[in-house]
């Protein structure tokens, strides 16, 4: 049995990287460290490493392995339907990883270059009946599930597992960031009704609905905050590092940059511009689904919104309200550690080999509630 008393969460986006070491016994504040910004990963497994060594010093404790949060402008999700006819009239757990088995078969099947990373139940329909939530102990002739596939590239899951290795490091869980924080986000705001995240991070959007605890909807757009930085270097002819820190800072412009050949007006005209533009087509992408009304909620958040607040958000020229959230690193690493520990009424959780013990079924354990 492990004495390890701490666990480690962390998020590699393509700009910074995050993590905290949480102690899993409740004791002592966690621990947290970032990154600095950067604009191509050519460091990146030297980045990771200054971080395991400054938490395994901070913690005291050796790191040989870790949950990792990552996104991707690939990340697919997939909705699908199974169903089965009972035979014994008791519906039993068998039954329902028979589904999960027969869904997952058919993802591996038609989807062979991704990797799952969540299997989310949205919907059991017992005898015409639908539960958000599997009854306990009832009688039934015919089950359907409802089920969404969170998918990452399985090239970028190989090309992590392979730089955590060269660090002697395993990954025991694989969480997609944006939806990690999203319901830690909806939760901790107490949400409920229709709500949309839109996650605008360095080279991707992506946008999670949920209708009270019912993931409804995640797409993943191909733009983000690296867009407006490049328009910022282009027009202005400026170094991308130097566009980095105008666009994340251009309400200090006047005190802290006096250059004749550009102005702030200039700077918020070219970031509003792609801003407005990622979100009209998050707008699309959302309003192309039917099950999604017109007037939910949107909330912005991610790193490459960093150039809105409130406060701003009157200069964009968007037809829609939509509130600025604020993440901290605490609220990134979090958002996966809660998940990884509270275990969603609707997910299933993908079981680690290690952690597999004799009867379970194709490492899916299914938490009942």
């Amino acid at each position: 049995m492990s004495d390890k008393k701490f666990q480690t969460i962390i998020d590699c986006g393509f700009s910074k990287i995050r993590a905290g070491a949480f102690n899993e016994e409740g004791k002592n504040n966690p621990y947290f460290i970032e990154s600095n910004f950067y604009t191509d990963q050519f460091n990146f497994k030297l980045d990771i490493q200054k971080i395991v060594a400054s938490l395994e010093k901070s913690t005291n404790e050796y790191i040989d392995n870790i949950d990792l949060m990552v996104d991707s402008s690939k990340t697919i999700s997939v909705g699908i339907s199974v169903f089965k006819k009972i035979e014994e009239l008791k519906l039993r757990q068998d039954d329902i990883l028979f589904l999960i088995q027969e869904a997952k078969q058919q993802i591996l099947k038609y989807y062979s270059d991704y990797n799952i990373t969540h299997i989310i139940i949205n919907n059991y329909k017992i005898d015409n009946v639908d539960y958000s939530e599997l009854p306990d102990k009832i009688d039934c002739q015919f089950i359907s599930l409802d089920i969404i596939f969170i998918c990452l590239p399985s090239e970028l899951v190989l090309s992590f597992k392979n730089i955590f290795s060269e660090l002697n490091i395993s990954i025991n869980q694989i969480i997609c960031s944006s939806y990690a924080k999203s319901i830690n986000y909806k939760n901790n705001l107490d949400l409920t009704g229709e709500v949309s995240f839109i996650d605008i991070g360095f080279k991707k959007t992506s946008i999670i609905s949920f209708n009270n605890d019912k993931l409804i909807f995640l797409d993943v757009l191909p733009i983000g905050g690296n867009h407006i930085t490049k328009d910022i270097s282009l027009l202005l002819k400026i170094d991308i590092n130097e566009a980095e820190k105008l666009k994340l800072n251009f309400e200090k412009y006047n005190s802290q940059v006096n250059n004749p050949n550009f102005s702030l007006e200039m700077i918020q005209k070219i970031a509003f511009a792609r801003t407005e533009e990622i979100l009209e087509l998050c707008d699309k992408s959302l309003t192309s689904n039917t099950k999604i009304k017109s007037k939910s909620k949107m909330i912005l958040m991610g790193e490459g919104s960093k150039i809105l607040d409130n406060k701003f958000k009157d200069k964009i020229s968007f037809s829609k309200d939509i509130d600025f959230l604020e993440e901290t690193l605490w609220d990134v690493c979090q958002s996966g550690y809660k998940l990884r520990k509270a275990h969603n009424k609707q997910e299933v959780v993908v079981v680690p080999k290690k952690q597999i013990k004799q009867g379970f079924f194709e490492k899916l354990f299914l938490f009942f509630k």
